[in-house]
This record gives C-alpha cells, structure tokens and sequence, in this order.
C-alpha cells in the first residue's frame, strides 16, 4: 500500500488552482502561452460534453444522496487498497476472436493488422451497480487493433487512447505507431469501454457512456477498462510477446499509470499527460467546476468526499508495480487539459521515475519527435529491443 495512500486529505483543498512552472517554460514561452489559451478554450468544449452527460442525475438532491451513498461504498476499498480484490481477473484464459479489418476500416499501409474482440466476463465490483452497467450491451465486447509482422510475435506496446479520441487511424498516426512498428515492434491499439464500436448508438457521441451514469459508474468503468487490458495482455503472452509495455494519452494515460500498479508484468509504462486525481483536474474545467461547486454549496457533497470515492482506481493510491526504471511519464507545458501540476503530482509520487516536458498543450505536441525517439530509446533499453529493429 502506498505511503501516500490518504492522499485524498492531505491534498489541499485548492490544488487545481497550483500552477508548477516546467523546464521548458522559459525557453518556449510563445508556444507555451500559446497553446495553453487554445487548451483553456478546446476544455470548455469538451467540460460542456462532459457535464450534459452526469449532471442530469445530480439535479435532484434525492439523486446527488443516491450517488454520495454509491461512493461510499467504495471507501473502504480505497482504504483497504486490496489490489486482488478490487482488480479482479477471471479464473481462465479467454478466447479472443481474430478477424481481417473490413473495407471502411483502418488499415495501415504495407502493416500486416487483425482485430481483436472478446466478450468481457468483467462483472461490477459494485453489487448495486452491475444491473444498469450491464444494460450497455455493446460495451460488453473489448475490441483492439493489432498491428503485428506476420512472422513471430515482437515485444509488443499496447497504446490507450484519450477521452472521445478512440479512432485508431488518428493515434495511429499521431503518435507515431508505424513508425514504432517499423522498429520492430508490435502495436495493440485498445478501444477502451464506451467508445467507439463499444458506445451504445443513441449515445450522443464516443464515451458518453464512461461518465454518463455518474461517478460511480466511472469508478466501474475505470475498472472495467482495467480488466480488459489484463486480458489483452494474457493473451499476447500467451501468443509468445517476449515483453509487453504500455503507453496512452489522457485518460489512456491514466489507465497506463494504473495498469502499471496492477499488473508486473509490463517492461514498462509511458503515461502521455495523464489524469491523475479527476476531481481535481474537474474543478478547473468549465462549466462541470463550477457544477462541482454547487454540490459542495447546495448539498455538502465535498471535494474530500469526492476524491475518497473515486481513491480506488487513482494510481496515487498505489505503489506501482513495476520499477521506477522503466516508468517514464511525459507531459506537455502548455497542458490545461491535464495541467503541469498534476502531471508532476505523478512523477513525485513515482519516486525514480524520469519525467519529458515538451512545449505543447494537450492536442498539439510540439516537438513530438524528441519525445518519440526517448520513447523509443526508453522502450528499447527495458525490452532489449535495440536488435530487432528493421528500420
């Protein structure tokens, strides 16, 4: 269990409005400034998406008490912080479909690539939950792109990809990924829960779902996501991947961060301007901050109480799993998505990790190609991958 496993009370009250100057801030101060004003403005945006999608619920004060009563539930689970118990997997190995890529779907040139699904056996770890979240019947299908050599099974990277962003070409090619490939390496490009294919088709757009129901229901989803990328990896080991690390963007970096503390398996992990306390990085969003607000003002719902429910899958909660060595978080100077501070709230709590400021927001990575070779490098160094490469 973690040193700083009660971090949801020693964290100051008003943290999200802590700025934390970088090392690049100096130095790039034009694209730092820059691209913060466009991510202030890009976040509103997508905080309106977000707080039409959980707010409905919390009208009603007989809904905010339902919600804070589902929450509690999961206190003793932050506070217990029973990996085993909360991270549950299932007794066997289960079998994943191989299918080609049909004609409208994404097919990298001259890349040998399957899909990948499975019906998740993922259950609730809340009992009062598991009827409305089975209710998403087409969230119950993980899906993944695999990006292999046709030949053996490569050290493998499993990328996450970001809240709403789950197209595969778009991280594809904003990351670099054939590029990886071409380096010898394999690439699964996981479709985490309510997106994509996985979002039900009244949802009004990819990821609704994740929010939709509340923050309980995010806590499961949180696990869920979890769950599946456990069952990815089982089956690329089992597939003969001689290692598998992960990396992701956003929420597919705190996924990262999290699977990291759960699973020892991984060579490395590479959380790309992660979340890290979502409550938090909230408060700074408009208009769901000022909507965190007025439960704390109208019914006592507060940031303590907040944080306490959603502890669980929080990687502060957690030691990782896995050596600081080979744990490697980058973040962008400009970010006011997933702002500095919280970025660096990360890497001091994973002692001996290294930490890559670039001098972007959270949509333009400015420099991306220095990080991308130190990725490179990084992922090199932990998987003995140097002398496969092709290219």
């Amino acid at each position: 269990m973690s040193t700083n496993a009660r971090w949801w009370e020693s964290l100051p009250h008003d943290y999200y409005r802590h700025v934390e100057p970088t090392a690049v801030d100096r130095e790039n101060r034009l694209k730092v400034r820059g691209s913060a004003g466009l991510d202030r403005l890009l976040r509103t945006g997508l905080g309106t998406l977000v707080t039409g999608a959980m707010t409905p619920g919390y009208l009603a004060r007989a809904g905010v008490a339902r919600e804070r009563e589902r929450l509690r539930w999961y206190h003793r689970h932050a506070d217990e912080a029973d990996r085993a118990t909360i991270f549950q997997r299932p007794a066997g190995l289960v079998p994943i479909d191989e299918s080609k890529p049909g004609w409208f779907d994404y097919r990298p040139s001259g890349i040998p690539c399957r899909q990948w699904s499975f019906e998740s056996p993922f259950e609730p770890l809340n009992p009062a939950l598991r009827a409305a979240y089975g209710k998403s019947t087409r969230n119950r299908t993980a899906r993944a792109l695999h990006l292999h050599h046709g030949d053996r099974a490569r050290p493998t990277l499993i990328w996450l990809h970001g809240y709403t962003l789950d197209s595969y070409r778009v991280n594809s090619l904003g990351f670099a990924l054939p590029w990886l490939w071409k380096h010898g390496y394999d690439i699964l490009m996981v479709t985490l829960p309510f997106h994509g294919p996985r979002a039900e088709s009244w949802h009004p757009f990819s990821g609704y779902g994740y929010f939709a129901g509340g923050m309980a229901h995010a806590n499961e989803a949180m696990l869920h996501a979890v769950h599946d990328i456990r069952i990815f990896i089982d089956h690329l080991f089992d597939a003969g991947a001689p290692s598998v690390g992960i990396s992701g963007l956003s929420l597919g970096g705190y996924l990262t961060a999290l699977t990291a503390s759960v699973d020892e398996r991984l060579s490395f992990a590479i959380p790309n301007s992660p979340l890290v306390v979502p409550i938090d990085m909230a408060l700074q969003w408009q208009p769901i901050g000022t909507a965190l607000r007025l439960l704390k003002w109208r019914d006592g719902f507060d940031i303590t109480e907040m944080r306490h429910g959603m502890a669980l899958h929080s990687p502060l909660t957690w030691q990782p799993l896995i050596d600081p060595s080979r744990l490697l978080v980058i973040g962008g100077a400009g970010d006011r998505f997933t702002a500095p501070s919280f970025v660096k709230l990360l890497h001091d709590h994973w002692q001996g990790s290294q930490l890559h400021w670039f001098p972007g927001n959270h949509v333009l990575h400015f420099q991306q190609g220095v990080y991308l070779r130190m990725m490179k490098r990084f992922m090199d160094k932990a998987t003995g991958q140097g002398r496969f490469a092709h290219g």
